[in-house]
């Protein structure tokens, strides 16, 4: 095995086949940006989402895509130019995987691309045991999607992180009042109607616990972006929670927590999950 993929690995302390198909998602995630970061990629977008918010500011749950977003609209950009950067890097440590992009059959702000790969392979090549890699079925994959949001919202603001693994380099990434408006943008505009996502609000408890702030003004454009707001109308914090309120009544938080538990190391941590409990933390909430 690959030196920094050992010492990568190690933090994982894998014992079930989940443990290592997490734990090999978010190293492709890590290896993923470091191609993009030798191919200049964060001169143009930045990184943001879930997956930013644990791999750079330390959520405590496993998220599965990789989500970017322009610094400025660019309708020429083009996410499939990245591709081999990627591959190559992930191939470089041992991983055999390819990068493919999605024709979307519908005109779309958003491109995406995804990273796929053999689960038997990529286990062979971090040593897992025989007895698990044997039970895989050969078609069984490690999938990763990549989305870039072409025709951003405006008025946020970036900072660069460092990552130490699997070498140094830096990575470009919305603050986190701005990810915190980006989440919050997903919890009100998601348009799936049947399936709750309670990741969404995982990460919602996430950022009230520290107290972050929103950024007010990029939830606020977002969600004219998305017809959830009026260009001619300001956005102040009571409308907000105004608005959470009324979400937080409609959700059924017992399919919230079914979606979110396969990417928790601690169950109990959603065990509290109901309306008046998210009624209770949204007292807490603080913007800029």
């Amino acid at each position: 095995m690959n030196e920094a993929i050992q010492n990568m690995l190690k933090k994982y302390h894998c014992h079930s086949r989940q443990d290592y198909t997490n734990a090999l998602k978010e190293i492709f995630q890590e290896i993923a940006l470091l191609g993009l970061w030798r191919s200049k990629f964060y001169e143009k977008a930045a990184f943001y989402g879930g997956s930013a918010l644990r791999i750079l500011y330390g959520l405590d749950r496993f998220s599965e895509d990789l989500d970017f977003t322009l610094l400025a609209p660019d309708a020429d950009f083009s996410l499939a130019s990245y591709n081999q950067a990627i591959m190559d890097e992930l191939n470089s440590f041992g991983f055999d995987v390819q990068v493919i992009t999605k024709i979307k059959n519908i005109q779309s702000t958003i491109q995406c691309a995804f990273i796929k790969a053999s689960s038997k392979k990529q286990l062979l090549v971090v040593e897992a045991p025989t007895d698990m890699i044997k039970s895989l079925h050969r078609m069984q994959q490690i999938k990763i999607k990549m989305e870039v949001d072409i025709d951003p919202p405006g008025k946020f603001t970036t900072e660069a992180k460092q990552l130490s693994q699997p070498i140094s380099f830096s990575v470009k990434t919305l603050t986190q009042p701005d990810l915190f408006a980006g989440k919050i943008h997903a919890i009100l505009c998601r348009p799936w109607k049947q399936r709750v996502k309670g990741r969404d609000w995982y990460d919602f408890v996430w950022y009230i616990g520290r107290g972050v702030p929103v950024n007010l003004i990029h939830l606020r454009e977002r969600l004219i972006q998305s017809k959830a707001w009026s260009a001619d109308q300001a956005l102040t914090h009571q409308d907000m929670v105004t608005l959470l309120h009324k979400k937080i009544q409609a959700i059924d938080f017992s399919q919230a927590r079914r979606d979110v538990v396969p990417f928790l190391n601690d169950p109990q941590s959603v065990a509290l999950w109901s309306t008046d409990f998210f009624l209770t933390i949204l007292n807490r909430l603080v913007s800029m």
